[in-house]
């Protein structure tokens, strides 16, 4: 198909032709062009179905507040479904379909719905689908399902990265219209920072829309010259095709960016769209104002549109929307339409103006005091009925019909703090209230000014006040023409249907049902009616809504009074909001120093909090996890084994204070550990129950390192630093964490002390390094390190630490000059067999509700000193002598099997609640007993030790009979340790 609608002008590039295609067939339109406006171009008014009724729809505005014309995009995994056409920009090879249809656009079989609409009205589903009952899952419900829903979602991995980005600036200018130009460019020529985000691909907003002239240009071309000089100054940011989605706390708001939506796929490296969270001192609201339409029946034909999206078509796009164009208004700016319509060659066959005077264009038919009262064509518009002054009636054939029943402030950003917008009757619109965002100012249109000149001077003064200027640039001249407007909010004729929201199909017979059953809260009536609830978030038809209602119940519109909003401002991708969230980077995650050794090895890896930890290392040969695992656990009690501890917290603790501090958060004390001695520490919440376990060691007289759970590095950290802060903050205190700062290895087994001779330069024999030494050391020739003896494992064990950018290299030197010991790096499964073979405590034990006395560590906790969480320790009920014990189980019969989480249970009782005992918090296999070992909680379980219980898990479906023995399962005497 040829451009048959296009005309002279507009800002398109003609000298290139960009071939795209809607519902498979192909057409043409040109650089800057949106689909919509190139669509048009070619003769296509048609472009969807609306949600509930499935009627004929097409575009009836030129921005983003567009209802109607939402279409699916591309194909494949790049499908997108719910697009605006009016905004999607053209580019060579783009392909959309309609969507909400079948089989076809032009024949659609779910446009029965419309034959049906009195089984349909609002409220319908609250009312119809409540019997018989067993309708529900079986009828309803998929019918429900089935319906429900625009476009269609591909089924395929989405290619595009999306990303996320953080912004700070002085000032942020929201809409780069007159108003949002001329704020920008007074703190731009301040030197302020400035950040100037418009939705649009070309700024400027309404100036290139209209004809009319700013100082000695064009309204397009001053504002091309405007946003030339702001790009200029370094320190102008200028974001365009970007959406200010929604303001937040602190003056936070947040933008999406659609970085290549214009583009048939994203540039190498480029995301396809960012969300920007942009920090401002102060922020304008200069999003201008969304015309809204008038309702009478049948007003939702495709070729009725907005007033302004008419002449935004003739001048921006140079389209015609139809060959015989009508205009119905209730103000001034429905004559500006007809006047750059027919300027433009269009033939503008009438101008029906509601009210009884005003301005008479020549060589255009005016209708004074008349009004729309119905229109024909099921497809597109073929002709309008008038109601004359006189009452008499009058068809005219048009198949365009341009509406303005005023001008609606782009107040949703203002209101996303619940300020609640006030009625300006002057404007008969909702302009913005008090109380909106801390730090938001509201300038032009979107402030209820609605002149050129108003909006220039409003922009300036906010700028000036936001930054406290002295002075602004000047202002050039513009038109300032006076607002005259008569309200007409719908014309009451006949039994038809007027359109109020158009996507949801809510009419004012809608309205008036709610009223009848007493929705007449704006609120109700939102909700019970669905208007404002589609996409466009009422924008062109809330206050019509709202008008009708205060009519039924004769209160007045303020009296009525409007919802407000909330984010996003407009629809928002998923893909946006998950940034680079998604696959491998759904959440953050850290590599230990060891990670790149141990995946050359092959290892398995397993998420401990945000880290990825070796799991094991499996060797060939080995077709299943167990003999890796029990391999490394062998090797390891054998020889000595190496494992990476880096996740564990660290936490450097300096000041004269220091011991006192450790001595009020530890359970017990550490303000008398000699220096270069470590001891094993227990701390306890508020409530008595223990947060986290660990050795802090004593590296100079003011001067302690605390190690953490893994778990808990963050948390524990966090807590330090409240204590210091807010409890105890006139003690000399420092904290910093340094997990990162330090690569830690246990080096654990017989020959630890062998293999860790060959890198150390110090004496670390028994004698010059008993067992829970600590100190710094040098390694290799001279690294600075540091070096604990402890054990988690029951062997000879040594933790060593390195700065962290050599940790890969330690490994790999402790395992060349170790070769002779035969050292393998175990990983977390052998970790928690050797733990659990020694009875030690971890993250099944330590599960939030356990106590020192349940670990049987009740005599860590010191009474000679206050601690946090000592006096709640001592309550009754965590003090009980029957209460839980931590135990070792294990089977009577060796090939048994246990599971953690399973209960135990006296032999013979019945497996109820009532019986329960206890649970085993940790199990695993031990290649050295040979046979499942398990560690539990069970009442009395102290008293308990050498007697046979049973271990039942119904969900397993095991009971198995077990011995109770000690929870020191391996080496109780602790003579491997202190070897």
């Amino acid at each position: 198909m040829t451009q048959s609608h296009r005309i002279a002008g507009g800002q398109i590039d003609r000298t290139k032709t960009l071939r795209f295609s809607f519902d498979g067939l192909p057409y043409q339109g040109h650089p800057g062009d949106t689909l919509a406006s190139a669509l048009l171009a070619n003769g296509v008014r048609l472009m969807g179905r609306s949600f509930k009724y499935h009627r004929p729809r097409g575009p009836i505005s030129a921005g983003s507040e567009e209802p109607n014309a939402l279409v699916e995009l591309r194909t494949g995994a790049r499908q997108e479904p719910n697009t605006r056409a009016t905004v999607a920009e053209l580019f060579d090879g783009l392909e959309a379909k309609s969507q909400n249809r079948w089989p076809s656009l032009r024949f659609d079989a779910m446009g029965i719905n419309d034959r049906l609409s009195t089984f349909f009205a609002a409220g319908f589903y609250y009312k119809t689908f409540m019997w018989p009952k067993s309708f529900w899952e079986k009828l309803y419900e998929p019918i429900i399902r089935r319906a429900a829903g625009l476009g269609s979602v591909t089924r395929e991995e989405d290619p595009d990265a999306y990303d996320k980005g953080f912004l700070h600036c002085d000032l942020l200018v929201i809409g780069a219209g007159p108003a949002g130009l001329m704020a920008a460019l007074t703190a731009g020529r301040a030197g302020k920072r400035v950040i100037l985000a418009d939705e649009d691909f070309r700024m400027g907003g309404r100036l290139n829309a209209e004809t009319f002239t700013v100082g000695h240009a064009t309204g397009a071309d001053w504002a091309a010259a405007t946003v030339a000089e702001l790009a200029t100054l370094p320190n102008v940011r200028l974001m365009t095709r970007t959406t200010v989605i929604g303001a937040f706390d602190h003056g936070i708001y947040g933008a999406v960016e659609r970085v290549s939506d214009h583009l048939p796929t994203p540039a190498k490296g480029k995301p396809r769209q960012i969300l920007w969270r942009i920090y401002t001192h102060r922020a304008i609201l200069a999003g201008g104002a969304t015309e809204r339409p008038i309702a009478f029946e049948n007003n939702d034909r495709p070729g009725i549109m907005l007033s302004g999206a008419l002449r935004a078509y003739a001048n921006r796009w140079g389209v015609k929307v139809g060959e015989r164009v009508a205009v119905f208004t209730n103000n001034d700016d429905g004559l500006r339409t007809a006047k750059d319509l027919q300027a433009k060659g269009v033939d503008v066959v009438a101008v029906i103006d509601s009210r009884q005077a005003g301005e008479l264009l020549p060589g255009i038919r005016h209708l004074q005091g008349a009004e729309v009262i119905d229109t024909t064509g099921r497809l597109g518009l073929k002709s309008i009925t008038v109601r004359q002054a006189n009452g008499r009636s009058e068809i005219i054939a048009v198949d365009a019909l341009g509406l303005s029943g005023g001008w609606n402030p782009n107040v949703n950003i203002h209101s996303h703090h619940r300020s609640r917008p006030v009625y300006d009757a002057g404007i008969t619109a909702f302009v913005p209230g008090r109380d909106g965002p801390p730090g938001l100012l509201v300038a032009g249109a979107a402030a209820g000014q609605m002149s050129t000149h108003a909006a220039l001077k409003t922009g300036l003064d906010a700028a000036v006040a936001a930054l406290e200027l002295s002075i602004g640039p000047d202002l050039p001249e513009a038109e300032d023409a006076p607002i005259r407007i008569t309200p007409l909010w719908h014309v009451a004729h006949g039994k038809g249907r007027a359109w109020i929201d158009q996507q949801n199909d809510v009419t004012d017979k809608d309205v008036k049902l709610a009223k009848q059953e007493n929705f007449t809260s704006v609120e109700h009536l939102k909700r019970y009616t669905t208007l404002g609830m589609a996409t466009d978030q009422g924008k062109t038809g809330n206050v019509i809504g709202l008008a009708i209602m205060a009519e039924l119940t004769g209160r007045s519109i303020p009296e009525t009074g409007t919802t407000i909003y909330r984010p996003p401002y407009t629809p928002v991708a998923l893909g946006v909001l998950a940034g680079r969230s998604r696959g491998k980077e759904f959440r953050p995650y850290r590599l230990t120093p060891s990670h790149h050794w141990a995946r050359e090895q092959g290892a398995v890896f397993v998420e401990v909090g945000n880290w990825l930890r070796t799991q094991w290392i499996p060797k060939p040969g080995e077709t299943e996890w167990r003999q890796s695992v029990d391999r490394e656990v062998l090797a390891t009690r054998r020889s000595v084994g190496i494992c990476d501890v880096t996740t564990l917290g660290k936490i450097d603790i300096q000041g004269t204070d220091a011991g006192a501090f450790l001595d009020r958060i530890y359970a017990n004390t550490f303000s008398t550990l000699p220096v270069g001695k470590c001891r094993y520490g227990l701390m306890l919440r508020e409530d008595g129950i223990v947060f986290d376990d660990g050795t802090t060691a004593r590296m100079g007289e003011h001067e302690y390192v605390m190690t953490t759970t893994t778990a808990n590095a963050v948390t524990v950290f966090r807590h330090l630093e409240f204590c210091r802060q807010c409890l105890w903050p006139e003690m000399d205190v420092q904290l910093i964490s340094t997990t990162e700062a330090w690569a830690q290895f246990s080096v654990a087994g017989p020959n630890a002390r062998k293999l860790l001779e060959k890198v150390v330069d110090q004496d670390i024999s028994d004698a010059a390094f008993p067992y829970m030494a600590a100190g710094n050391i040098t390694v290799c020739g001279g690294l600075r390190a540091r070096l604990f003896r402890i054990s988690f494992s029951g062997e000879l064990a040594y933790e060593i630490a390195v700065p962290t950018r050599y940790g890969d290299a330690l490994l790999r030197e402790m395992l060349a000059r170790g070769a002779e010991y035969d050292p393998i790096v175990y990983g977390t499964e052998a970790l928690g067999v050797m733990r659990v073979e020694k009875g030690h405590v971890a993250g099944g034990e330590l599960n939030g509700q356990s106590t020192a006395l349940n670990m049987g560590l009740g005599r860590m906790v010191s009474k000679k000193k206050d601690s946090i969480g000592m006096v709640l320790s001592q309550r009754e009920g965590l003090t009980d002598e029957n209460g839980y014990r931590l135990v070792g189980v294990k089977p009577v019969d060796p090939n048994a099997k246990l599971t953690a989480g399973s209960h135990f249970l006296e032999k013979g009782a019945a497996p109820v609640a009532a019986n329960d005992g206890g649970w085993l918090t940790s199990k695993v296999y031990s290649p050295h007993l040979g046979h499942d070992i398990a560690l539990g909680y069970l009442k009395a379980g102290d008293k308990k030790i050498g007697q046979r219980m049973r271990i039942v898990n119904l969900l397993a479906g095991l009971d198995t009979e077990v011995e109770i023995i000690s929870p020191h399962m391996f080496d109780p005497e602790g003579e491997r340790l202190r070897g």
